[in-house]
This record gives C-alpha cells, sequence and structure tokens, in this order.
C-alpha cells in the first residue's frame, strides 16, 4: 500500500523556521517526482516546491524561492521542505505528494500527481 505521510507542521512566529517531512512507503522515490502543495482557506491548491527522486532535480514558486529548500533522503524515503523566514501568507495545509512521471516544468500541476498525504498545517503568527 502507498503512503505519504507528512509531519512538522505548527505554529511559528513571523520570520520563524519549520521543516517539514514527507515519509513514503510502499513505492521507491526512484522513479517518481515529489511535490510539495499547500492550500490556504477559500484559495486554491499551489505547488511550492517539487524534486526529482531519480536525479535530484528541484523546482520552486517564486513565491518561495531564496526562504524554502526542498531536499530528499533516498535511504530513508524521506523529502523535506526547509522553510526559513516565514511570512503570514505561508500559512496553509501543507500536502507531499508523488508523480510517477517524474519531475519536469508540469510539476506545479497537481492533476499531474498520484498519490497524496493527508497534510500537515503550518500557521505563521504575526
Amino acid at each position: 500500500e502507498v503512503q505519504l505521510v507528512e509531519s512538522g507542521g505548527g505554529l511559528v512566529q513571523v520570520g520563524g523556521s519549520l521543516r517539514l517531512s514527507c515519509a513514503a512507503s510502499g513505492f521507491s522515490f526512484d522513479d517518481y517526482a515529489i511535490g510539495w502543495f499547500r492550500q490556504a482557506p477559500g484559495k486554491e491548491r499551489e505547488g511550492v516546491s517539487c524534486i526529482s527522486g531519480s536525479d535530484g532535480r528541484t523546482y520552486y514558486a517564486d513565491s518561495v524561492k531564496g526562504r524554502f529548500t526542498i531536499s530528499i533522503d533516498n535511504a530513508k524515503n524521506t523529502v523535506y521542505l526547509q522553510m526559513n523566514s516565514l511570512k503570514p501568507e505561508d500559512t496553509a495545509v501543507y500536502y507531499c505528494a508523488a508523480d510517477s512521471y517524474g519531475a519536469g516544468l508540469w510539476w506545479v500541476d497537481n492533476t499531474e500527481y498520484d498519490y497524496w498525504g493527508q497534510g500537515t498545517q503550518v500557521t505563521v503568527s504575526s
């Protein structure tokens, strides 16, 4: 059974940091892209970042470039999202997802992803 489990969310003040984890089971990262998405109340789900499990290529939304870093530990089948300099507009439920087609410019399209985690809440207070 394929599972993605996010953890690491919480409440943080403006300018603070959090590290989200996405632990996968039931498949290997090698042939997948793993993306992070977020959804704030009343807004559409948006792509935050993505990493290729095969070659480590990374992609970021403009809104998080320079603040967020995605990384992968293939041995642990876990993807991380290090979030620094957090802003109130980063408040959302964060989801990780797996795309069996791999990583590319389509990474922001959430319909491309085959598996999703349950989400973890990130709240940035001002």
